[in-house]
C-alpha cells in the first residue's frame, strides 16, 4: 500500500514540485491549496487527490481534515509547505499584508497540524515537514512582517518537535534560501546575489531525503546558516550596518 502525503500550497512552486517528487517515489499525495483548477490538473497529473482549502480559516482547516482522514485514516507525512510574500514594512505598511503573512505562514501549520495529527498518531513513525525559511532565523528590514512569521513559523517548529518525536511523528524544519518561484519571485535581488536563487526542484529533492533519513533541523543550501549565525552572535553589530545600508533598508526592488 503507498504511504499519504498531504502537501499544503500544492497548486504552484516548492509545493507542486514536491508533489511530483513524491508521486514519482510512490506516495499518494492529497493537494491542499485556494486555486481550484491548478489542484485539479496537478491531482489528475499524478494521480492524486486534491481538496480547496484557505490554511488561515481554521474552520475550514478543519473540516478539510475531517474529510481527508475519513477517506484516509493513516497520514504517513504532512507538509507544511502554504506561505504568503510579506514584503512590506512594519512601519508604514499595508496591515492586511503583515496580518496575512502571519496567518498563513505561521498559523496555517499550526491549523492543519492540529487538524490531520489524528491521522499522523495512526499512521506512526510518521513525519512532518515544515517548510520555513532562513528569513526565521535572519530578521531584515526590506521583509520584516514576513521574517516574523517564518520567526513564529520556526518557533512553533521546535516546540512541538520534542512532544511529537514521544507520539512517534518526527518534524523536519527546513530553512531555504532564495527560491525562485511563481509567489515569490527573486528579481527585487542586486544582480550579485542572482546567483544564489536556486529553483524549487532542488528544495523538493532536499525535504524528500529528509523524511527519508531523518534529518529534523536543516537549512538549503547549507551556507545560508552562516547568515543566521552572524545575526545570533553579532545583532548589535548588524543592526547598524543595515541602518547605514540603503539597499538593505528600502522596500520593494
Amino acid at each position: 500500500m503507498s504511504r499519504l502525503a498531504v502537501v499544503t500550497g500544492a497548486s504552484s512552486g516548492i509545493g507542486a514540485a514536491l508533489a511530483r517528487l513524491l508521486a514519482a517515489h510512490g506516495w499518494h499525495c492529497v493537494l491542499l491549496a485556494r486555486r481550484e483548477e491548478r489542484l485539479r490538473a496537478l491531482a489528475e497529473e499524478i494521480a492524486g487527490e486534491y481538496e480547496v482549502c484557505d490554511v488561515t480559516d481554521r474552520a475550514a482547516v478543519e473540516q478539510v481534515g475531517a474529510r481527508v482522514l475519513e477517506r484516509h485514516p493513516l497520514v504517513h507525512l504532512l507538509v507544511n509547505n502554504a506561505g504568503v510574500a510579506g514584503r512590506t514594512n512594519f512601519l508604514e505598511g499595508d496591515p492586511a499584508v503583515i496580518e496575512n503573512a502571519m496567518r498563513t505562514n505561521y498559523l496555517g501549520g499550526v491549523w492543519c497540524l492540529r487538524a490531520f495529527l489524528p491521522g499522523l498518531e495512526a499512521a506512526a513513525p510518521s513525519d512532518v515537514v515544515n517548510i520555513v525559511s532562513v528569513a526565521g532565523v535572519v530578521a531584515f528590514p526590506p521583509s520584516g512582517p514576513y521574517g516574523a512569521s517564518k520567526h513564529a513559523q520556526l518557533a512553533f517548529s521546535r516546540a512541538t518537535a520534542p512532544v511529537l518525536r514521544r507520539r512517534g511523528i518526527r518534524v523536519h524544519t527546513v530553512k531555504p534560501g532564495f527560491v525562485e518561484t511563481e509567489g515569490f519571485p527573486q528579481t527585487w535581488l542586486p544582480r550579485g546575489a542572482q546567483r544564489l536563487v536556486i529553483g524549487p526542484e532542488r528544495i523538493a529533492e532536499h525535504v524528500l531525503e529528509s523524511v527519508e533519513r531523518g534529518r529534523g533541523e536543516t537549512t538549503v543550501p547549507l551556507y545560508y546558516a552562516l547568515a543566521g549565525a552572524v545575526q545570533a552572535l553579532l545583532p548589535n553589530v548588524l543592526a547598524r550596518l543595515l541602518s547605514r545600508s540603503r539597499d538593505a533598508t528600502r522596500i520593494g526592488g
